[in-house]
């Protein structure tokens, strides 16, 4: 017989900092889960419950002799609170869409979300799938850390402070998108986001980084669970971290709550979080005090994070908590009992929401049918009709950032679905539109006056490059398609940014990130600010296309590469001097193949391959090859290498003439890696930049139509003497001159020398 429950009345979280006084109008449904756990399971039945989940995680973890048991253990109270009680969701329907969002951002403790996942009632996550966790099964859904495309799994984490920072994107995309479609008796959007994390999470900068964020904007609607068992792999968490978490999280603008006994007492994590959905001034940060590996003879010990307990320890671990040693992976219909009732939770949390739209779409039918777009991932309106046509594209020089701002803001201002930011950059990213809003808590006030709420679609993300791509990623994930985030800051500043970038290619979300000062042509700023290896990164990144248009006409395309690729993002890497525009040349059509053929010569001795901002010297030094040389050179757009790579090999072929008797160069002022499989030599850079006034940069670094050609044209004699082959497998390094006179000058004559 299980034991008869125990009630749990909503005037029990009273004595906590938030009350529920009034929740029963309260906007975010918070009366309908304090019915939902006013009758509770019996203590008895509770803890039978927590050392069955404990034993199966030991099992799982032992049986392939590797995984993380240490957190999961510890956190299986935290998990029937959510799962039992707390969260909405719909096990049946894990697309619902105005489920809570769940995130583990100690991604390390991924069984303690698959577990929860197949106790109540995922389909996906079957028993046969659980048991497959760290197997050499090719189609588990048991990663070593969770990923996205499985159900139940909001977002892949893994690099600790990631899942904090896609929390507080999801927590935004619930708070703009409330505030668009909500209506007086229509909370469409109203969901909680609730993300765990552990001690590494806060020691990651890019987790305070969203902690800050959140703060400010008074995300009520994001609760953060911690998981405080002071263990982290080297040790205890004392031999690197002294501060006042609480007192930290206060500053940063949470309510906090704690929690005593994080291993057994279901009851209270229960009330916090109630409260943490009640509360509707601030975000919520629970401090839940745990055990890593609680009920192992290595609780509380480092050793237990990361490594499976050994089959002595497991038997024990059953023997203490009164289970058969000799079964293994061994889950009650009890058990099961406890937690599937969340099927018909969720089956009637559907049917509720789908009646309020059915009403909702009578009452605000032109609302409601731009909200179903939301919902199914559509475009508000067709976006290739606000791109700029060619004629209206600027024909003097101009600056690419410019360019890029020309495309992107009509496209923002006309369509709902962008969410455009930046890091702090607002007058040199040239990124907003006439009439923009911003995204902020409708009462704030700042003393300089610009202001905002939650319906604005601008977002001031202050100096915090790494979040402002990993939020993004968040608001991206929400529901794909809803939200397409726009990002910008420096090129340089975008290596800050890099793993947030990263785990968005990962995860097929599709957020564009405009990189402006893409050039050593910034100039005065300096080496600090000229990139020179970052688009090498950005080229190799799988599942990501980095694009770099010449001028105004090939950023449209470039636009319309991005906005197409749903599930890739994508980078647009753009000047901050003018450049040339060319209107006989350029085509936006060929930068969605990422790359065509610029200028045609026919019979060319020499075809080079120009880029961004450097196109310029391409064209330019065609010229000079042709006029003093006698030399005819052909030129080659490549943007993108992923796009020209997804081209026919024949279209490649015609583009390049790899079949002709022609060398073939590439002139542009980064780290030429990469282009050794397009090109046979290169004109580019091999030091950090220099700071001089943009117009004398270039010349620094030998970047002049003169010199080019007159490096080109040996390479060219070459090659119809002896033939094209001698430099197949012996790539070229044509600017190497500046590289003795840098050394000469920071070392002297003699070290050079030597």
């Amino acid at each position: 017989m299980a034991p008869s429950a125990i009630p749990v009345d909503s005037s029990d979280v009273a004595h906590l900092p938030l009350k529920l006084d009034g929740a029963k109008n309260g906007s975010n449904g918070s009366a309908k889960h304090v019915e939902d756990v006013e009758m509770m399971e019996s203590p008895d039945k509770t803890q039978f419950v927590l050392r069955s989940f404990r034993c199966l995680i030991a099992d799982l973890c032992q049986q392939f002799n590797m995984g993380h048991p240490g957190s999961a253990m510890g956190m299986a109270a935290i998990g029937v609170a959510l799962w039992k009680y707390t969260m909405k969701y719909s096990p049946k329907n894990p697309e619902f869409f105005n489920r809570d969002r769940f995130v583990l951002s100690n991604g390390h403790a991924c069984l303690f979300q698959y577990t929860f996942l197949h106790l109540v009632g995922y389909k996906q996550m079957s028993f046969e799938q659980l048991t497959g966790y760290h197997s050499d099964r090719w189609d588990s859904y048991c990663p070593g850390h969770p990923e996205i495309e499985h159900d139940g799994i909001e977002v892949t984490t893994g690099p600790l402070g990631q899942g904090l920072a896609n929390a507080v994107g999801l927590a935004m995309a619930t708070k703009h998108l409330g505030a668009v479609y909500n209506k007086p008796g229509f909370e469409m959007v109203n969901n909680m986001t609730w993300v765990t994390i552990g001690d590494a999470c806060l020691q990651e900068g890019v987790g305070m980084e969203a902690i800050q964020l959140a703060g400010h904007w008074r995300l009520d609607n994001l609760c953060i669970i911690y998981d405080n068992n002071q263990i982290t792999c080297d040790g205890s968490v004392d031999i690197c971290m002294i501060e006042d978490v609480n007192m930290k999280m206060r500053a940063s603008g949470f309510e906090v709550l704690e929690v005593e006994d994080g291993n057994y007492d279901v009851e209270s994590i229960v009330k916090t979080l109630v409260a943490a959905r009640a509360n509707k001034e601030r975000p919520t940060f629970i401090n839940i005090k745990t055990t890593i590996g609680v009920g192992s003879k290595n609780e509380n010990k480092a050793a237990v994070h990361g490594a499976p307990l050994g089959k002595e320890d497991v038997a024990n671990i059953k023997k203490n908590y009164g289970m058969d040693e000799n079964k293994v992976l061994e889950v009650s219909q009890e058990v099961y009992d406890f937690f599937r009732e969340a099927v018909h939770r969720g089956e009637r949390l559907e049917k509720d929401w789908n009646e309020q739209l059915s009403k909702y779409t009578k009452e605000h039918p032109e609302l409601a049918a731009e909200f179903k777009k939301r919902m199914n991932g559509e475009m508000l309106d067709d976006w290739t009709k606000y791109i700029p046509k060619k004629e209206d594209m600027p024909t003097a020089p101009t600056p690419s950032r410019k360019s890029a701002g020309n495309v992107c803001n009509p496209l923002a201002q006309n369509i709902g679905n962008f969410m455009v930011g930046t890091a702090d950059l607002t007058p040199s990213v040239n990124m907003t539109w006439k009439g923009k809003v911003d995204f902020q808590h409708p009462d704030l006030r700042t003393a300089c006056g610009i202001n905002g709420d939650y319906t604005g679609r601008y977002i001031h993300w202050g100096i915090r490059e790494h979040a402002m791509a990993s939020v993004s990623n968040g608001m991206a994930a929400f529901r794909k398609g809803a939200i397409l985030p726009v990002t910008s800051s420096f090129f340089m500043f975008y290596i800050y940014a890099a793993p947030g970038v990263r785990m968005g290619a990962l995860q097929s979300l599709q957020v564009i990130h405009i990189a402006t000062h893409d050039s050593i042509g910034t100039g005065e700023d300096g080496p600090t600010h000229q990139p020179i290896e970052l688009a090498a990164l950005y080229r190799a990144m799988p599942n990501f296309l980095y694009i770099r248009p010449c001028d105004g006409e090939e950023a449209a395309g470039a636009f319309m590469a991005a906005v197409a690729a749903k599930d890739t993002p994508s980078m647009i890497s753009v000047a901050r001097q003018d450049t040339e525009q060319f209107p006989k040349y350029s085509r936006r059509e060929g930068v969605q193949k990422g790359g065509y053929v610029f200028i045609e010569e026919e019979g060319a001795d020499v075809t080079l391959i120009g880029v961004g901002a450097e196109m310029a010297f391409a064209v330019g030094t065609a010229k000079v090859l042709k006029e003093k040389h006698g030399v005819k050179a052909r030129v080659v757009s490549i943007p993108c290498q992923r796009l020209f790579e997804q081209q026919p090999v024949e279209y490649r072929r015609e583009v390049l003439q790899t079949r002709s008797k022609a060398p073939r160069v590439v002139i542009e002022a980064y780290s030429v890696n990469g282009w050794e499989r397009y090109a046979d030599a290169g004109f580019s850079m091999h030091s950090f930049g220099h700071s001089l006034p943009r117009s004398y940069v270039y010349g620094r670094f030998n970047f002049d139509n003169e010199k080019i050609a007159a490096k080109i044209k040996p390479l060219v004699d070459e090659v119809k003497r002896d033939g094209v082959e001698i430099l197949r497998g012996e790539f070229r390094d044509l600017n190497t001159d500046y590289v003795r006179d840098v050394f000469h000058s920071a070392f002297g004559a003699s070290h050079v020398a030597s």
